[in-house]
């Protein structure tokens, strides 16, 4: 019996452990690629598209604002049973009971007016009414057509104003969106070198573990023969340990690295992320009027800083436009009513309203002129801070260019000393196994091959990191030569 439910115990391990295990993915990465990812599956991304919708529906407004609208409105029905107060031809008042049922609509065309900030309408209506008292009859009220036209006059034409702002923001918003992308690429490759960095780290740990293991081995064997001391034994052995720990310290480092990286590409967590060193860097060379040439050309920053000047003009503006208020309103028509329909629109009479409606203060012991002036102090710091804000872009600008063309450099040098190093250190093991140095200038050349490693990768982060901080800024792509562009009516679609 025993024996039977050993069996089972047994059986029921093994088809445990030869239970399929969730599969696991392995992705070689390149830098491109994973560039790409962050582009398209990015919580970043994802955002940067959110905030261009927001700017074009609001663009698409503005559009929509400047074109005739039409709209019917109407009270299907109203119904009246109370008593109202009448003024009678002695000048006393009394009451009298009103019962009715009534139906109201009108139809109307209403167009802005972006020259003059004026509004047209054309429209047409139909009143019905039924008494319902002691003497039950219709009646019917008819407005063919009329034309309306309301026009202010010395005041702020804000249709104007909005057809100068609305445009130069949305090429902003369409500019900021493409920055964004590129905001998410600088992530990307941050993210991508940080893991890239942290599997060399772990290469080289291991490499170190193995060399330290087959020179404590031969270190055993010399021991026991008598050409090695215990003192250098035990350093060795000492060595040994001190490299698995940072195995051990390198493999944690790069798991959570990929899952950082694997979090922000938007990739599954049974997707194990091979990085590839980016190949050398290509030959280039940038020129400070160039890029900021593009750079002014392109960048949301341009468009920015005409925006803030436009709306503090429209502050100025409106600040003296309310300091008097004159309206011109006019209606021009035709009216008829019977108590049939269709006598309604027989007999038609004109219908016409002008009115001029004015409001000029009289004494305001100066509130509206400070307004003004308030509106042109801020418009002087909007000045003010765009030219400042101007002095330190071109600044950075400068220096950015100055880094990346250095970086070049200091990549070239660092890629040299990488391959020296690693000579150094596969020559200082052949000498250490022959006794002509000692374990103090093999662990020196360990630790120089190992920071010429990090330092070289370190660098050429750095350069792309340059690169793609100048194409963010600028907007277009030294090396192919082009503008960064999108079909922004394509992206909006999905």
């Amino acid at each position: 019996m025993k024996r039977f439910f050993l069996f089972l115990l047994l059986s029921g391990t093994i088809i445990q452990e030869m239970r399929p295990q969730e599969h696991v993915h392995r992705l070689k990465l390149t830098l491109k690629e994973a560039i790409q990812l962050g582009q398209l599956q990015s919580v970043d991304a994802a955002v940067a598209l959110n905030e261009l919708k927001t700017a074009y529906w609001e663009y698409r407004t503005h559009r929509a604002d400047q074109l005739p609208e039409v709209t019917f409105s109407g009270s299907l029905p109203n119904y009246y049973k109370r008593y109202n107060k009448y003024l009678k031809e002695d000048g006393s008042y009394s009451f009298i009971r009103s019962h009715s049922l009534g139906l109201k609509g009108e139809l109307a065309i209403t167009q802005n007016i972006a020259l003059t900030g004026g509004q047209i309408a054309l429209n047409s209506s139909l009143d019905f009414t039924r008494q319902l008292s002691d003497n039950i009859y219709n009646e019917y009220m008819s407005v063919p057509i009329g034309l309306t036209w309301t026009q202010p006059i010395f005041g702020t034409n804000h249709h104007k104003w909005e057809h100068k702002i609305e445009p130069i923001k949305y090429k902003e918003a369409q500019a900021a969106y493409i920055e964004n992308v590129e905001d998410v690429t600088l992530k990307t490759i941050s993210y991508f070198f940080n893991l890239l960095l942290a599997r060399e780290n772990l290469t080289i740990a291991n490499q170190n573990l193995e060399n330290a293991d087959k020179i404590y081995a031969i270190a055993v064997a010399k021991k026991e023969i008598g050409h090695l001391s215990e003192s250098e034994r035990m350093r060795l052995k000492q060595s040994v340990l001190q490299a698995k720990g940072r195995v051990t310290e390198a493999q944690a480092n790069v798991n959570a690295n990929m899952f950082q990286l694997r979090a922000f590409l938007g990739l599954s967590e049974q997707d194990i992320i091979d990085p590839i060193l980016p190949e050398l860097a290509p030959n280039l060379r940038m020129h400070y009027q160039e890029v900021l040439k593009k750079a002014q050309e392109n960048n949301s920053f341009a468009q920015n800083i005409l925006r803030r000047q436009l709306e503090a003009d429209y502050e100025v503006a409106t600040a003296k436009g309310n300091q008097r208020s004159i309206n011109l309103f006019a209606s021009i028509g035709y009216t008829g009513k019977d108590k049939k329909m269709a006598d309604a629109y027989q007999a038609l009479r004109d219908n016409q309203v002008l009115e001029v409606g004015v409001s000029i203060p009289l004494i305001d012991w100066g509130k509206r002129k400070g307004k003004v002036k308030v509106a042109e102090s801020n418009r002087d710091v909007v000045l003010s801070r765009t030219r400042q804000e101007q002095i330190k872009f071109n600044q950075d600008i400068f220096l950015l260019v100055e880094n990346f063309n250095n970086q070049a450099m200091q990549l070239e040098i660092a890629a040299e000393v990488d391959e020296l190093a690693e000579k150094r250190y596969q020559t200082s093991i052949e000498t250490y196994l022959i006794g002509k140095i000692s374990i103090l200038d093999l662990n020196d050349a360990q630790t120089s091959k190992d920071n010429a490693r990090q330092k070289h990768i370190q660098e050429l982060y750095m350069f792309w990191n340059y690169y793609y901080n100048i194409r963010s800024i600028t907007l277009y792509d030294f090396l192919n030569n082009r503008t960064l562009d999108a079909d922004f009516e394509e992206i909006i679609r999905k």
